[in-house]
């Protein structure tokens, strides 16, 4: 059961990859609109999985917060920035990034591919502990993938690449996502308690994710009532993952 719904949910995120295609057919104030909902949400999201889930999994494991866990969660926070930093792993949340030469959308792709390749990883290490645990992690990283995979398919347009490689070319680096988890799953059975050290790097890389990567899209709203939405969203997407301690 644990393989069935691990590849299951990586299938769908890989799938979500054709929701970049939305930005063909939206107009841009709408899916600015759209785009801040679903960053704030995401934001929420990611927050609450770490901190509603995946810590309290890890202190559940281990009967304590020690210092083995706030070391990998700080760990998970450094290497999630290491990726950002020196992979170049920057995922554009607006429409109107900057237009890019042709080899930087192909750097974006590569990019693209390690971060669902670790997607893979961290949606099939959840689903080894728990299937609660692993639907909380999917819902968050799908939260992410969706206004990440916006951006991307911009950048790829901006970047030269036609509107049908642009779509066959995200699909393909989302599908490394079924690779991380397939990796996850075999060496599962090989190495003892795997997941209760991937649950709190987990944790780490979504709190960087958030705090690093999100809530900084977020200030470039300044109004009024947009910044009250972004809390309507932010405050929703911690709401999902708290309703969904009622299925664990």
């Amino acid at each position: 059961m644990v393989w069935l719904y691990s590849l299951t949910a990586v299938l769908i995120v890989s799938l979500l990859s054709f929701s970049g295609a939305l930005v063909l057919f939206l107009k841009k104030d709408a899916l600015k609109n759209i785009l801040l909902i679903l960053v704030a949400f995401s934001t929420g999201a990611l927050l609450g999985d770490a901190f509603i889930h995946l810590i309290p999994e890890a202190v559940r494991d281990k009967g304590e917060l020690n210092a083995q866990i706030s070391i990998l969660i700080f760990a998970g926070i450094l290497l999630f920035f290491i990726l950002e930093k020196f992979l170049r792993w920057r995922h554009c949340h607006d429409i109107d990034c900057e237009v890019h030469p042709k080899h930087l959308g192909l750097m974006n792709l590569v990019g693209d591919s390690v971060h669902n390749f670790i997607d893979g990883v961290l949606i099939a290490a959840s689903f080894m502990v728990s299937i609660p645990l692993g639907v909380a992690t999917t819902i968050a990283v799908i939260a992410h993938e969706v206004p990440q995979e916006l951006g991307d398919f911009g950048v790829l347009l901006h970047s030269g690449f036609s509107k049908g490689k642009a779509i066959l070319f995200n699909f393909y680096t989302a599908l490394t996502a079924v690779a991380g988890a397939l990796l996850t799953l075999l060496l599962g059975g090989k190495l003892e308690n795997l997941a209760t050290y991937i649950v709190p790097l987990t944790a780490g890389g979504f709190i960087y994710i958030a705090l690093s990567g999100l809530v900084p899209e977020l200030h470039k709203e300044q109004g009024v009532r947009r910044s009250f939405v972004q809390l309507l969203a932010i405050i929703a997407g911690l709401g999902v993952m708290y309703i969904l301690l009622f299925i664990e």
